[in-house]
């Protein structure tokens, strides 16, 4: 297990060497997943949470600090690094902790960048007010498998916004090869940001001629993606 740190200051690297400090609070399976994939990338990478046991998650590998604290505790936050931290995700099973926690780094001490997890979409009001970034994990998992399950052949690849907009794929149907792209790009309030046939992606003209199997990068309101969703049901 990764060594433990409570209220002694960690030793930082200098500014040069590294990409990014970033701070994440809760270790669960999403956290250190996070935590491995930042640390990974050459970024600084902190990891606090109040449960010993929960670095656990953590590979053996895991290059970044880890400090077994209540992450409320403002002090903790300093030790961690949050006056010259980049970025700073909270994580916790805690819809409030995780809005707190990212509510003072925002406000006190000036994170960049703050990204919370909420699990109760009801929190998204909370967030707005304090101008928070969230991932809804809950909601988003359910309309992963809904449209696994109803309409594989259009998911969601990532809301923007507010959620009024999102980006799709689209993976052509057998019904739908021989047509042009065209025919696609002319559906209201659709807008094709890219083609991927095999291991190859491009910007295609708008002639191209669609094969089954192809998958088109999109982005459309919720609106434009049922209209494409009753298409695909109908074969047209």
């Amino acid at each position: 297990m990764c060594p433990i740190s409570f209220t002694k200051p960690i030793r930082k690297p200098k500014r040069g060497s590294v990409k990014m400090r970033a701070i994440l609070v809760g270790c669960g399976r999403a956290g250190a997943e996070l935590a491995a994939r930042l640390a990974a990338a050459g970024h600084a990478v902190t990891v606090i949470d109040i449960a010993a046991e929960a670095f656990d998650n953590l590979p053996a590998n895991f290059l970044g600090h880890v400090i077994q604290a209540e992450a409320l505790n403002q002090d903790v936050l300093v030790n961690a690094g949050v006056q010259e931290a980049d970025c700073l995700a909270a994580l916790t099973n805690s819809d409030a902790l995780n809005a707190v926690v990212g509510h003072i780094a925002r406000t006190v001490y000036n994170v960049p960048r703050v990204v919370v997890r909420t699990y109760d979409p009801r929190w998204a009001p909370v967030h707005a007010a304090f101008e928070l970034e969230s991932v809804n994990s809950v909601q988003w998992n359910a309309t992963r498998f809904e449209e696994l399950m109803l309409t594989p052949d259009l998911v969601t690849l990532q809301p923007l916004g507010g959620g009024e907009i999102a980006l799709y794929e689209l993976a052509v149907p057998a019904a739908w090869a021989g047509r042009r792209l065209e025919e696609l790009a002319q559906e209201p309030e659709v807008v094709i940001a890219g083609v991927s046939r095999g291991d190859v992606s491009l910007l295609p003209a708008a002639d191209w001629v669609l094969e089954a199997g192809d998958r088109v990068a999109l982005s459309t309101t919720a609106a434009g993606a049922a209209r494409l969703r009753a298409r695909l049901d109908q074969g047209a």
